[in-house]
């Protein structure tokens, strides 16, 4: 069963994935980054290139022919997929196809909008049974 874990009250969703995925890719796991605005994926992609001065996140588009190599994928549709390890989502819906993934990660920022439809998607998880985690990211210290 996919183990989901919320990051929410994020000051900034696309900075903070770029992170995220940095990290799941540096502990040697693929990723799915799903986003069901094309707009703001398109927005997470060109950021993933600048981010950082010091690290090179290889992604792809994940219909690209390039995808089965390229550890990070980005998709607003529902693809499929050539791994199922890692599903991060940047959108405002639950992911069409996070149940054939090991792991979904829920980013939700601080607008409350945005922490709205992630409380519902919270309790879509929870009424099917889900394993659920929660890490509230206005709770950390600076520099923590």
């Amino acid at each position: 069963m996919t183990r989901i874990d919320f990051h929410s009250k994020v000051p900034d969703k696309l900075q903070y994935g770029c992170r995220l995925v940095r990290k799941i890719h540096q502990a040697g796991h693929r990723v799915l980054v799903w986003c069901d605005d094309p707009a703001r994926l398109a927005e997470f992609d060109s950021l993933l290139w600048s981010f950082s001065d010091r690290d090179f996140i290889p992604h792809v588009a994940a219909g690209d022919p390039l995808a089965p190599h390229t550890p990070v994928l980005l998709s607003s549709e529902a693809p499929d997929t050539p791994h199922h390890e890692v599903i991060v989502n940047l959108g405002d819906r639950t992911p069409p196809t996070f149940s054939r993934f090991d792991r979904l990660i829920e980013i939700v920022s601080a607008d409350e909008e945005d922490l709205q439809r992630g409380r519902e998607r919270y309790r879509f998880y929870r009424d099917r049974g889900y394993p659920m985690h929660n890490h509230d990211v206005s709770a950390r210290r600076p520099g923590a």
